[in-house]
């Protein structure tokens, strides 16, 4: 499994606290500049994975209300 199908497999919850964890390690100065990069691009697949799962889930939730919406003015 290559590493971007591993971060699209993450929860939201994974994928942020692995977000986490690279901002601590890059605030601390504990990533090598050699690393950065690759540091860097793990959080942008990161970003994406979570602002996909975030707009998936408006969707979701806009449907619902809708559909809520749609049964109560639906005379029975």
């Amino acid at each position: 499994m290559s590493g971007t199908e591993a971060t699209e497999s993450l929860s939201f919850g994974d994928a942020m606290e692995a977000l986490e964890g690279i901002l601590r390690r890059i605030e601390g100065n504990e990533t090598d500049i050699d690393a950065l990069a690759d540091e860097l691009q793990q959080a942008a697949q990161l970003l994406e994975l979570c602002r996909g799962k975030i707009r998936k889930a408006e969707v979701e939730v806009t449907q619902i209300v809708q559909q809520l919406e749609q049964e109560e003015s639906d005379p029975e």
